[in-house]
Order: structure tokens, then C-alpha cells, then sequence
């Protein structure tokens, strides 16, 4: 299996060989994803032709024979949504790297299951006369669905040559002299992404640097009367540690968050910021694909929640460019006369056909405000905004997202876009936090 070779059909260049070798792999997924490297055995048949003379062109093809991993037990991938690349080693007579790359084309391919990578194709000009051996190296496996994302696997062992061209000279006899670099063609895509976070926790603030839910925020006037007084109240902004289950494991992270009110008749237009980038984007995602929304927790005199989102992104997000979230707004009716606290809960982000949420492991209160009980106000109701220290009614905005089955306010929920596959396939598991807000 190792150094074998069988006589194929012939080429232009003359007779077709084909060699069988394995070696010892590794393979990374993108850090963001949280996943350990995959320690596998890559078989590859390389097929080249046994002989050719300078200034042949020849073709060289990289048949997959066993990839070093399954598709994880995470999604089903369509078809002809994987594409690899690689690099085969020339040496010898002429040393170089030949850029390799296979259509995107693969059957489906469930979950568990053995992956199906297309042949790859290269084509290397000959140079010197003498013999060039041909060994396989790196390789990049690209899944371009729900978003675009890349595995590289690397040899972990030195790789045994997989076939070997006898190069002769315009009159026919062959030497040992070593040439110049050989024409790649084709040549890699890029696109691969570079200098991926190396993960998304962020440190989890102290009692002194958080506080308690009653000290240092900034408190509205009187919402009762119609009239005068104050009618923009601004909230302090509080660090807020997410704790996040995500389908590859927990992670947690900080995102400074602020809400503000405006007063609007005996309700209050609230708009939620985050303020700090907390990761750039592994991969790319598309536009129209991401939509937050959050379940603000009521406290003091009222009681439940209420419903605030953004609009989803409306450009594409590239490759290490920073993800956003959105100022997030919704309407608050309050249920309750007196001293009502407003709070960060719940966060859910759709995305790509998946809902995920993630609820602070510890909640500060960011604004205060002096309210009079409206009729079909959030405190004693029930909503789908579900319930953060009691039921929120009537505090929804139009055409809300319902929360996922958060029943608690401090339940932990996953944050996280399942994106694609893990392991070989990209590790297109990835989190999602909080992004810098630019004004």
C-alpha cells in the first residue's frame, strides 16, 4: 500500500502510474470553533505518468482513498457543497509545489458517516531531465454551506514519495541534474481564513467591578403624569458575563451592554447597546442571515420582561471583520407604579435556520426609572417574551421573536451558530457574541 504502483492506462506524456500511500494527519478546525485537532490517517493514490521528456506538461491526479476523519455527528451535509485543496511536493530532478484542487462535488454526506472528497488535479511542466518524485502534503477542506468554512490538515510523519516521472531530454536520454521551479496550475483559491480568534472567553467581572442589582445606575423621572419633566434617560453601562452552552461545549465571554429609555406617553421606547467587540468573524456569512433580540429583566416595583430586537445584518460580514450587534429596541409598558430596574437578559440570535439563546450568569441593573402602572402593563401578565423573575404581559413589541425555551432568567442557554461541519470539514461551529457598536 505504501510504495506499490500498477500500470493504468496511458496518458500523453506516456504510460500512467498510479501509487497508493498513508500517513499520520492532523487536522484544525477554525479556533473559534472550540475543537480540539482531529489525529487521523489520510490514504491518497497519486497518478502520473511513468515518463515524459522537458518541456512536457503533465497531469497529476490525488484520488482520496480514506480521509483522516468521518463527518462528525453534527449535520448532514448537502451535495456539492465540499471542495479540497492541497499541495503535492516535487523533487528530485526539479523541486517544487504543485497547487492541487478537485471540483465541488460530493454526494451527500450524513452525519457519522465517511467523508466523500472529489479527486484533485495539477499540472506541473517539466524542466530537467532525471527522475521527479512526487509526494503528497497539505490539504484544505472548504464547505461553502450554510456558510463558507476550511479544515487544514497537515502530515504529522514524514510521507513516502507516491510516484516518480522518469524525465528525458528533447534527444531522449535522461540526467540527474535538478531544474527549475515547475508551472503550478492551477493555482489555490484564497479565501481562507487567517488569524482566527483563539476563542471567545472573556474574563468574568468581580462583585466590585459589577455590583449588585441596586447601586450606581442612572434613574428616570416620573413616567405617571402627561406633562413636562424629563423624557431621555440614560442607563449606565454594566459588563455583562455571558455563560454559553454551545453544542461543542461551554464558553463564556463579556460584552459591556447599556440601555436607555425615551419616554413615550406612560410608556418608554428603550434601545439597547453593546459596546465592545468581543470576536471577529471566522468565516464569512452572508447578508439578511443573523437577527438578535433580547429579553430585558424587570425589577423593583415591576415584574417579567421585556421584548427588544435588531435588524439582521445588512451587508455581508467578511473573514476576521468584527461581528455587530445592532442597537436593539422595543417599547416598554410598565405594569407597576414605583421604582422599576431594567436589566441585560436573555439574548437569542436566528441565524441560518437556527435559534440559539444565552442568558448572563450574573445580571446588573442598567437604568431606573420612576413608572405608573398602564393598563395591560408587564407586571402580574404573560408573554412570549417568557418570564425573568415573573411573567411579562403585554411587554412585547411587533413581530417579536419568542424566546427559546428560556425558563428561567438565569438559565444557560447555548449561543452559537451551527454553520456546518466540525472537524475535517471546517469546524463551522462557531460563537456568536456581542459586536462593537461604531457612532
Amino acid at each position: 500500500m505504501l510504495g506499490g504502483a500498477g500500470v493504468l492506462l496511458g496518458v500523453s506524456a506516456g504510460t500512467a502510474q498510479a501509487a497508493e500511500v498513508a500517513y499520520a494527519t492532523e487536522c484544525i478546525p477554525p479556533a473559534i470553533s472550540g475543537l480540539p485537532p482531529v489525529q487521523g490517517t489520510t490514504k491518497v493514490e497519486i497518478t502520473a505518468p511513468a515518463e515524459a521528456k522537458v518541456g512536457d506538461e503533465v497531469e497529476v491526479v490525488w484520488k482520496f482513498v480514506q480521509a483522516a476523519s468521518k463527518n462528525p455527528n453534527i449535520l448532514d451535509l448537502e451535495a456539492n457543497t465540499v471542495q479540497p485543496t492541497g499541495t503535492l511536493k516535487a523533487a528530485g530532478a526539479q523541486t517544487g509545489d504543485i497547487a492541487m484542487q478537485g471540483p465541488r462535488e460530493n454526494p451527500p454526506i450524513p452525519k457519522n458517516s465517511d467523508m466523500k472528497l472529489s479527486d484533485m488535479k495539477g499540472k506541473l511542466k517539466l524542466t530537467a531531465p532525471g527522475e521527479v518524485t512526487l509526494t503528497p502534503d497539505a490539504y484544505n477542506i472548504n464547505v461553502n454551506k450554510p456558510i463558507s468554512t476550511d479544515t487544514k490538515c497537515t502530515p504529522k510523519e514524514t510521507v513516502k514519495q507516491a510516484a516518480t516521472i522518469k524525465v528525458t531530454d528533447a534527444g531522449g536520454s535522461s540526467g540527474g541534474t535538478t531544474g527549475g521551479l515547475p508551472t503550478v496550475i492551477p493555482t489555490l483559491p484564497t479565501g481562507v481564513p487567517t488569524g482566527l480568534p483563539t476563542g471567545t472567553s472573556g474574563p468574568t467581572p468581580s462583585e466590585s467591578e459589577t455590583g449588585g442589582d441596586d447601586g450606581g445606575t442612572s434613574t428616570g423621572g416620573a413616567a405617571g403624569g402627561g406633562g413636562g419633566g424629563q423624557s431621555d434617560f440614560t442607563g449606565k453601562e454594566v459588563q455583562v458575563p455571558y455563560k454559553c452552552k454551545t453544542p461543542i461545549g461551554d464558553k463564556e465571554a463579556t460584552s459591556p451592554v447599556q440601555i436607555n429609555a425615551k419616554k413615550n406617553g406612560g410608556s418608554f421606547d428603550l434601545t439597547v447597546q453593546f459596546k465592545k467587540s468581543v470576536m471577529d468573524s471566522p468565516a464569512d456569512i452572508p447578508k439578511d442571515s443573523v437577527k438578535p433580540s433580547m429579553e430585558v429583566a424587570l425589577g423593583g416595583a415591576d415584574k417579567g420582561t421585556v421584548h427588544v430586537e435588531g435588524p439582521t445584518n445588512s451587508e455581508d460580514i467578511k473573514s476576521g471583520e468584527p461581528i455587530e450587534i445592532p442597537d436593539l429596541t422595543g417599547t416598554y409598558k410598565p405594569g407597576a407604579s414605583g421604582e422599576s430596574t431594567l436589566s441585560p437578559g436573555v439574548l437569542t440570535i436566528k441565524a441560518l435556520g437556527t435559534t440559539t439563546t444565552c442568558t448572563p450568569a450574573k445580571s446588573e441593573v442598567s437604568l431606573t426609572l420612576d413608572t405608573s402602572e398602564q393598563a395591560s402593563g408587564a407586571s402580574g401578565g404573560g408573554s412570549a417574551g417568557g418570564s425573568a423573575g415573573g411573567s411579562a404581559g403585554g411587554s412585547s413589541t411587533n413581530g417579536g421573536l419568542a424566546a427559546t425555551g428560556a425558563e428561567e432568567h438565569d438559565a444557560l442557554k447555548a449561543l452559537g451558530l451551527v454553520a456546518g461541519t466540525a472537524l475535517l470539514l471546517g469546524g463551522a461551529v462557531f460563537t456568536f457574541m456581542p459586536g462593537r457598536r461604531t457612532r
